[in-house]
């Protein structure tokens, strides 16, 4: 943009608009789609860094305004690099048989851990009716009673010769209710008591000798029984556990031969087989009550069988070949502690709550293991641990599995320890600037841990490359959300709406969202048209229709104005009063409206008044502001002289918080007029920030306040007097709506880009300024002349005020 001449009216070639876009194409069909995002190339090759590079730590913080594409294209350069990565390898729980408390973590090849998870299963099935039939058979049913028919014959024979020695003796071996005795004998018959009491005493003696020995052999062969019977029960253990041991071999060979080059997995199955042997009863209890005998008959078949359990395989991820490739891309929208490191979870069993390996559950990180985790910043730091765990995480190189409970020791249930993963990922938060800087400023793991930041651009040069580029961004958006193609005076017109969304003339923006939604409603009032393709007609009619959803709150201040609730001149002069500019952000709506500001002033102390911060409505820029006008006044007028003003700044009607200093230079200038008794013409509004040298600088919003002011001032009709005074810093800012250039090209509103004060206050009194001449002073005539003449009088008159007359007599 040339050179701005300032104090003038500016011409409509000042102005840039969509007649200054040179397309070359009749719609966006005949253009080729872009494959990357414009303008975001220091990002971009942040992002590519992060998703290639091997090193540790080199996680990404992605930093920018919502809508500039910032998660699509994290996730599509991801998906570039994850595409050239291999497949990360499987992982799984098994169950520590010798402390069931420390699950073991096992990691396998890709799609192995499901293979490993089925077998197992195949194994456990077959267990089911293979043992059973096995304690069923013949063979062992014949080998079990030849044990017990051993120890059995052996306890017979013993019984059998103490009897033919009692009988020699004249005695039986009686059974009884506590047991066996030893009784005298008659023939076939025992003795009865008064008989054997009848008998001579030689006899008697000889009797009861009798008894004693045998009974004391019979003691020995009574004492010989329980080790016999526990003889008995371990041949019979050793030889279920030989018959075990056969079946268990047997499913097991096709697993153990599947698996041999693994060692972890085929330890693991050597543990199982030796646990299956010693419990080989599991696959022997019936459902229908309790087990019954050492070995009874099987009904339980079945691998989720409760008793089963401690044999399954808990797959926490897998990945299959067959049907993916590449690393894994995690976009975890909720990253609790849970959903980030994985969780525990119980059942109740009458009342108690229980949990055992194969109710451990996979994170996040888990998940994204050997690939890329995609997180929100804000989000995660927002969930009560989840930070802190994501940090230890990295740092560590291993995801361990913990809850809150656990962690502030608010649970006594007895939970599991499981073994702690190996982690190797990158993670990318996505997140707002702001939280960037205050992350790297007060955590100190943070640019450690996160040694890369891609960093989108919110706006992007405007050149006629970089007008191309987003005519192919335009039509690929259209293409890419099935909507008509977009005409090249529709993309001219998206181009220029563009540039008011970026605030300035010399700038697209990169906000991607916003276009996107004008676009879409554009296509949706073409196709109610019954056009082939998005015209310029059909993109202002979305953005009316969009100002106009958003516009009660506007058109209430306006109405106000229009209905002299809020005081506003369009017209006339005024002493001490100006119309300054101000920007009303409520939710989605940005509006501009006119205030008015007034100064008074008085001989004083040097004091400025600043109204708003005296009532606590204004914030300390606004307060800076008002400050910075005191250095003016002071260093601009009477350096010689104290400062023997008091003043007071006040925005007039404004029952809210003021903040900014946008309306400095509109203060400063009431404060002149107030100081030179010099009327300013209402017919203009002000707005810029001024220094303590009177330079007007830039500022925000400069559309909506000169917007702001024009529909003021055509609700109540154009003169052709009226107009803005902008700083001339923000011409370049200026992408007015047409309505507002309409006025300006047919001379009925005009915008004045000023530099100094100095120019403001000659246009808006109709005098000049004046500068100092070679005797140092300001025409008397001018509007500093008259300030510094009244400053003058104020001073003089303070002096004049301070001296006390001489009351003493003269003596002389």
């Amino acid at each position: 943009m040339d050179r701005i001449a300032t104090g003038q009216p500016l011409a409509p070639a000042d102005l840039a608009g969509q007649e200054d876009f040179d397309l070359g194409f009749a719609t966006t069909a005949e253009l080729d789609p872009l494959e990357d995002w414009p303008g975001q190339d220091r990002a971009l090759g942040a992002l590519r860094l992060a998703a290639e590079t091997s090193h540790d730590d080199f996680n990404l913080y992605v930093l920018g305004t919502p809508g500039t594409g910032r998660h699509s294209a994290t996730r599509k350069v991801l998906e570039q690099a994850a595409a050239a990565r291999p497949l990360p390898a499987d992982r799984v729980y098994v169950n520590r048989f010798d402390d069931p408390r420390r699950p073991v973590a096992m990691e396998l090849p890709p799609g192995r851990a499901v293979e490993l998870r089925d077998t197992v299963r195949k194994v456990v099935n077959d267990l089911a009716n293979d043992i059973p039939a096995i304690f069923e058979s013949e063979d062992y049913q014949t080998r079990r009673r030849a044990i017990e028919d051993t120890y059995s014959e052996r306890h017979e024979t013993a019984m059998g010769a103490l009897a033919d020695m009692a009988r020699e003796r004249g005695l039986a071996i009686v059974r009884t209710p506590m047991g066996f005795g030893v009784a005298p004998r008659k023939g076939e018959e025992i003795l009865p008591p008064d008989e054997y009491e009848k008998l001579p005493p030689a006899d008697r003696a000889r009797l009861d000798a009798a008894i004693d020995e045998v009974r004391a052999r019979l003691e020995d062969i009574l004492k010989d029984l329980p080790k016999g019977m526990k003889a008995q029960r371990r041949e019979v253990e050793e030889l279920n556990i030989s018959m075990a041991r056969e079946g268990v071999d047997a499913a097991l060979a096709e697993a153990l031969e599947r698996f041999a080059e693994h060692a972890a997995v085929t330890g693991h199955l050597q543990a199982m087989r030796a646990d299956m042997i010693d419990n080989a009863e599991l696959f022997l209890i019936r459902e229908d009550g309790p087990q019954a005998g050492a070995f009874p008959v099987a009904t339980s078949r079945h691998y989720l069988k409760p008793q089963f359990q401690r044999y399954a395989v808990n797959v926490m991820v897998s990945h299959d070949p067959a049907t993916a490739s590449g690393a894994p891309i995690v976009e975890e929208g909720l990253p609790t502690l849970a959903n980030l490191i994985g969780r525990i979870e119980y059942s109740s069993d009458q009342g108690a709550l229980v949990t055992n390996f194969t109710m451990i559950r996979p994170g996040a990180l888990h998940r994204a293991n050997g690939g890329f985790l995609i997180l929100d910043a804000m989000q995660i730091l927002t969930e009560p641990l989840a930070w802190d765990a994501l940090k230890r995480s990295l740092k560590s190189g291993e995801v361990t599995i913990y809850s809150a409970g656990e962690r502030f020791s608010l649970i006594s249930t007895e939970t599991l320890d499981p073994d702690p993963m190996p982690l190797r990922l990158r993670v990318v938060l996505v997140g707002e600037r702001r939280l960037y800087y205050l992350l790297a400023a007060l955590d100190p793991d943070f640019g450690r841990l996160f040694k890369l930041e891609a960093d989108f651009d919110d706006r992007m040069p405007r050149t006629g490359e970089s007008a191309q580029l987003f005519a192919r961004l335009i039509g690929t958006m259209a293409r890419t959300d099935g909507m008509r193609p977009v005409a090249a005076d529709g993309v001219a017109r998206m181009l220029t709406e563009s540039l008011r969304l970026s605030e300035d003339a010399e700038r697209f923006t990169l906000n991607l969202a916003a276009l996107g939604d004008i676009l879409r409603e554009a296509d949706h009032w073409a196709g109610k048209a019954g056009a082939e393709a998005i015209r310029s007609d059909d993109i202002e009619t979305a953005v009316a229709a969009a100002d106009r959803r958003a516009g009660r709150l506007r058109e209430l201040g306006q109405e106000a104005i229009a209905r002299a609730t809020l005081l506003i001149d369009t017209e006339g002069a005024r002493v001490g009063q100006i119309n300054a500019l101000s920007v009303l952000e409520i939710g989605k709506t940005r509006f501009g409206r006119p205030t008015r500001v007034s100064a008074r002033v008085r001989m004083g102390a040097g004091k400025l008044v600043d109204i708003e911060r005296e009532a606590e409505l204004g914030g300390p820029i606004h307060s800076k502001g008002v400050m910075i006008l005191s250095g003016y006044l002071a260093g601009h007028y009477a350096p010689d002289l104290p400062m023997s003003l008091w003043a007071s700044v006040v925005f007039e009607q404004s029952y809210g918080g003021v903040e900014g200093d946008s309306a400095s230079a509109a203060e400063l200038v009431a404060l002149l007029s107030a100081l030179a008794d010099l009327p300013i013409d209402q017919s203009f509004a002000v707005t810029g920030s001024v220094n303590q040298f009177g330079d007007v600088q830039a500022i925000g919003g400069v559309n909506e306040k000169v917007e702001g002011f024009f529909d003021t001032c055509a609700a109540r009709g154009l003169t052709g007097r009226q107009g803005v005074l902008i700083p001339v810093a923000n011409v370049k800012h200026l992408v007015l709506r047409p309505r507002v250039r309409a006025a300006m090209d047919g001379g009925r509103f005009r915008v004045i880009p000023i530099a100094s004060i100095d120019e403001g206050i000659a246009l808006l009194t109709g005098r000049p300024a004046g500068a100092r001449g070679a005797d140092g002073a300001f025409p008397a005539d001018s509007v500093n002349g008259r300030v510094e003449a009244r400053l003058t009088a104020f001073a003089e008159a303070r002096r004049r005020f301070g001296q006390k007359p001489d009351t003493s007599e003269d003596r002389n």
